[in-house]
């Protein structure tokens, strides 16, 4: 996440905490702080999110290994609410991400700039929840969660290192389109001004 200091240095506003800052109530809805921003602040905006989602993957990881290093026996609670905070974090970014999307192919007209965030959006969905085709030791989970699980003690073992190795292909594809697209949004975004 970016720290309050580096949100206050940014040009671009963030949405956390608007309602503090305006002085609406947390239960009104709060007027969108990017209604009247230019396409430069919405494309900014675009990328502290997309660093936001790295550091929730790193916060991820780093979660995982304290977790493998908590055990036996393993502390699966702090496990959890470390999970529970990055998803809500996740969830976040999709939403403003969404929101973003929604001002440039709608009022804004900017379709090509709404199909790269789109694009984006779906990378980000693909990098978490898509499992590979081959997978069969656990059917349904996501590249993240999989790997993770892979690294565990109790299923070393049981890995398959084919599978291990197409499964970190995919997320390295997946991580190298994401930025392709963001490199493609900046060039994008500077042509539309």
């Amino acid at each position: 996440m970016i720290t309050a200091k580096a949100s206050a240095d940014s040009a671009v506003p963030s949405v956390h905490g608007t309602a503090v800052a305006t002085g609406v109530s947390e239960r009104e809805e709060p007027e969108w702080p990017w209604k009247d921003a230019p396409i430069r602040a919405l494309v900014q905006r675009i990328h502290q999110l997309q660093a936001e989602r790295a550091q929730a993957f790193r916060r991820l990881e780093e979660g995982h290994l304290q977790y493998l290093r908590s055990g036996p026996p393993y502390d699966f609670p702090r496990y959890r609410s470390t999970v529970h905070e990055v998803t809500q974090t996740f969830a976040a970014a999709s939403r403003e991400v969404l929101a973003v999307e929604a001002e440039l192919s709608g009022p804004r007209g900017q379709p090509l700039l709404a199909s790269h965030v789109r694009s984006l959006q779906q990378l980000e969905q693909t990098r978490l929840a898509t499992p590979i085709p081959t997978e069969t030791h656990f059917p349904g989970r996501a590249h993240v969660a999989l790997l993770q699980l892979m690294g565990t003690p109790e299923l070393t073992g049981q890995e398959d290192t084919l599978e291990t190795h197409q499964l970190k292909m995919k997320v390295i594809k997946t991580m190298e389109a994401i930025s392709e697209v963001l490199q493609d949004l900046r060039f994008d975004a500077e042509s539309a001004e």
